[in-house]
């Protein structure tokens, strides 16, 4: 399953009841306002088996630079990409 995160200002308990269901098969979009996610929560991010993505045009919208070892930035091509490999998908 794909899952995309859009916005930034989800509580840590609504992130934490989301996360509890995503698994190693499953992967993380970061894109919009949800590339400030990681920063905010880098604890919860980095207990997770999924792999993680940040939209690298969101991440430099909003002059950040992602550093983290679980989360690699990608190109709006590679998000297409990601999209065609995973279903179903939601988007949160």
């Amino acid at each position: 399953m794909l899952y995309t995160f859009s916005q930034a200002d989800y509580s840590e308990a609504e992130l934490q009841r989301y996360l509890s269901a995503i698994t190693a098969q499953d992967a993380i979009v970061f894109w919009q306002d949800g590339v400030l996610l990681p920063f905010k929560h880098a604890e919860l991010w980095s207990q997770l088996d999924a792999t993680c993505y940040a939209l690298e045009i969101d991440l430099q919208a909003r002059n950040l630079i992602c550093h983290m070892e679980k989360v690699r930035s990608i190109s709006l091509p590679d998000f297409v990409a990601l999209s065609e490999r995973y279903f179903p998908q939601l988007a949160l």
